[in-house]
């Protein structure tokens, strides 16, 4: 009987902690993610995605000039394979410690009503552009709370998953696929950029990037680290699996 039980909870152990079963093998999930609908994004990171054969997730916001001004562009690489995510209409944040951050778009004094509101809004600005009925959504600022109020749940009836920030998954085990964690990436090295998805490789779980500008501006990553970025993972793509966020979560969603 001492016997048996051993057995049994090893299996237990062995089969809590076994690797999440990615797509074709795969030791773990890389998903490149862009904030705030940016020329360089259009510019830079869709041809070196393009080169690779990866796809990405842009988080645009409705207030973007990019979206406005170059529409016909933004649509084009939905019919890639691209994704377009909800980033709200006007970007608001928690303002605490942050003076960009203009009083009417403070998440402080929203109400959790019009955030939703603001972002079914988007969502249709969005549908407009691609045709899509199924969105995403990045946070933003990773930030959930308005008025003091976590809003989470009230968007989980018009959105697949939502990206938040945080570090490389230990396990899929309970993955929160409304709170998805994110690497920011700041001015990285490559080998900063690597280590992450060498991190979800031996975990056996996932690296979501977040980048913003390429190629020069504000959250800064180098053109030339995007692009070695990428081609590193095109070059183990036999263990890694990468596709837009939303597909990546779709996925998640149906075998956790």
């Amino acid at each position: 009987m001492r016997t048996l039980l051993i057995v049994l909870l090893t299996v237990f152990a062995f089969s809590s902690n076994a690797q999440f079963e990615w797509p074709n093998g795969a030791k773990a999930a890389v998903v490149f993610t862009y904030d705030d609908g940016l020329d360089c994004h259009l510019d830079i990171a869709v041809p070196q995605l393009d080169e690779f054969g990866l796809k990405g997730t842009f988080f645009c916001t409705g207030k973007s000039p990019s979206l406005y001004n170059r529409t016909e562009e933004w649509r084009a690489i939905t019919k890639r394979g691209h994704e377009l995510g909800n980033h709200t209409l006007f970007h608001p944040c928690d303002g605490t410690g942050r003076d960009w951050v203009k009083p009417e778009y403070d998440l402080r004094t929203y109400t959790p009503e019009q955030i939703v509101a603001e972002l079914k809004t988007a969502n249709t600005l969005l549908k407009a552009v691609d045709g899509n009925t199924e969105r995403s959504y990045g946070y933003t600022c990773g930030h959930f709370v308005a008025n003091g109020v976590d809003f989470t749940d009230s968007i989980k009836s018009i959105f697949v998953a939502a990206r938040c920030d945080g570090p490389i998954p230990e396990t899929m085990d309970g993955y929160k696929t409304w709170k998805t964690p994110s690497y920011t990436s700041v001015d990285p090295d490559i080998n900063d950029l690597i280590a992450q998805v060498e991190e979800a490789k031996a975990n056996g779980t996932i690296v979501v990037f977040m980048f913003h500008s390429v190629g020069g501006g504000y959250l800064n990553t180098a053109t030339d680290v995007h692009k070695k970025l990428l081609q590193y993972v095109s070059e183990n793509s036999d263990d890694l699996y990468s596709d837009s966020f939303i597909n990546v979560m779709k996925y998640v969603k149906e075998n956790q």
